[in-house]
């Protein structure tokens, strides 16, 4: 079946209010014509509602959070609960990024947590799986994929099931300029989408999968040509609206 292509910016710890000003500047001059490509944006969430200031006047694009927290308030300083990113005006979250799981030593059952409570507050997730180097190299990518999806994905209510994405991220292919060739890409969203289908007895005809690992202008067409890729998680090409353009017209295009 057909699946709309999702090109999703994740800024990170980067941009400022008056880069955030030039960056919409420079897209809303032609984003507005990519109606074939949903294009979403996850800025540090202090700058969310600022965010959708400049989008939502065009209702274009959507914005959404890099994380938040396992609780959905109390005594947990520095986080930020689902409900507040709803509040502020997010769409979505991600969760389970490889950053989180390596420098936060975030586990598949706090992740699990964290899903649960985000869907209930009623935004989208972007859930995140994917292997270390060593990990591929030991042949185990199916199985780290299997336990990331098998644990974080676990007791989704049924009427929410509509609500998640799942991003695979080689984490060897992460701001290093590596990435996975197109075979490599298409083979694991091809086991995540069968695994899914065959263990948590989702419809994942309908499921978008995304691929993130230096995803780049000069790159994308040809992951983007692959049958279970549905878009792209990206990094550092999207902190440029120029690049960012070049990935939503090729988006927009399949």
């Amino acid at each position: 079946m057909k699946r709309k292509i999702h090109i999703v910016g994740n800024w990170k710890m980067n941009q400022t209010l008056a880069s955030i000003k030039t960056f919409f500047t420079e897209f809303n001059e032609t984003c507005a014509k990519y109606n074939n490509c949903n294009m979403w944006i996850a800025p540090q969430f202090i700058h969310i509602p600022y965010l959708q200031e400049l989008a939502r006047t065009r209702n274009l694009v959507k914005v959404g959070g890099q994380n938040c927290s396992h609780v959905n308030s109390g005594a947990f300083t520095g986080d930020v609960s689902a409900a507040s990113l709803k509040d502020m005006g997010a769409d979505f979250v991600i969760i389970g990024h490889s950053e989180r799981r390596a420098f936060f030593q975030e586990k598949d059952e706090i992740l699990n947590t964290k899903t649960i409570n985000a869907l209930n507050a009623g935004l989208k997730v972007i859930f995140c799986v994917g292997e270390t180097l060593e990990e591929r190299e030991a042949d185990k990518t199916k199985a780290i994929i299997k336990g990331q999806i098998d644990k974080g994905l676990a007791k989704i209510p049924s009427n929410k099931i509509k609500d998640v994405i799942v991003a695979y991220e080689p984490v060897w292919a992460i701001g290093t300029g590596k990435n996975a060739t197109p075979e490599q890409a298409q083979e694991v969203h091809k086991f995540i989408r069968g695994h899914i289908n065959s263990t948590l007895k989702w419809n994942s005809d309908e499921l978008i999968i995304l691929y993130g690992g230096s995803v780049k202008p000069s790159n994308i067409d040809e992951l983007l040509d692959c049958q279970d890729i549905d878009g792209a998680l990206v990094g550092g090409a999207s902190l440029v609206a120029a690049d960012y353009d070049k990935l939503c017209a090729s988006g927009n295009r399949k």
